[in-house]
């Protein structure tokens, strides 16, 4: 007895499947009447849905943070790691500020410093990882400094208080005072250039 054959196929015309040849005219007909290939990703789209689909799977959007143009599938990248106004905080102080500013705030906030309560010497905060690793808790007796002249003299008198971190309540003490100046700097200069209309 003879083994049967598997189906011959034959591809469709308009979306390039293999269809069964028993049933590729049947098939082409329904295919060519209500599908088109899109032209982005070239699936097979129902006719009455191609707007649909572009709209919610290839049109390009406008990220919500910086309002660049860009495509639907890069947006979450964009977002989380390209946006320069995504939200990041600072390594030496986590304060969030936008990824535009980052650069120029860490230059400034990586230069201040801060005592070392091993060697009782003031590092900077962009040194202090480098600093810490490297710290032997000695003092090391540098000419110069007034600064190392007092460290001295208090490590040969009364043992020294830690020194509270203060960092984070400065700089917000620092914004609300800034904001402050600027308001009442505004409010002044309005009330002068009222003042100078009238007269």
């Amino acid at each position: 007895m003879a083994i049967a054959s598997e189906e011959t196929t034959r591809i469709c015309n308009h979306c390039d499947r293999a269809i069964p040849s028993s049933n590729i005219e049947l098939h082409y007909a329904h295919c060519s009447r209500n599908l088109e290939k899109c032209k982005v990703c070239g699936d097979m789209i129902p006719k009455k849905h191609a707007e649909e689909h572009f709209f919610n799977a290839h049109a390009p959007v406008a990220c919500s943070l910086c309002s660049e143009t860009m495509e639907r599938e890069i947006l979450a990248i964009h977002k989380g790691e390209n946006c320069p106004q995504r939200i990041v905080t600072c390594e030496f102080c986590e304060f969030p500020l936008p990824a535009i500013d980052l650069a120029e705030h860490q230059e400034v906030c990586g230069n201040r410093t801060e005592l070392c309560h091993l060697c009782s010497r003031y590092i900077r905060l962009r040194e202090r990882y480098n600093h810490e690793s490297r710290c032997t808790g000695i003092a090391e007796n540098n000419v110069g400094s007034s600064r190392d002249v007092r460290e001295t003299e208090r490590e040969e008198g009364a043992p020294r208080r830690q020194r509270p971190d203060y960092s984070r309540r400065r700089i917000l003490f620092t914004i609300a005072i800034t904001g402050i100046a600027v308001l009442l700097g505004s409010l002044f200069f309005q009330k002068k250039a009222d003042s100078i209309q009238v007269h």
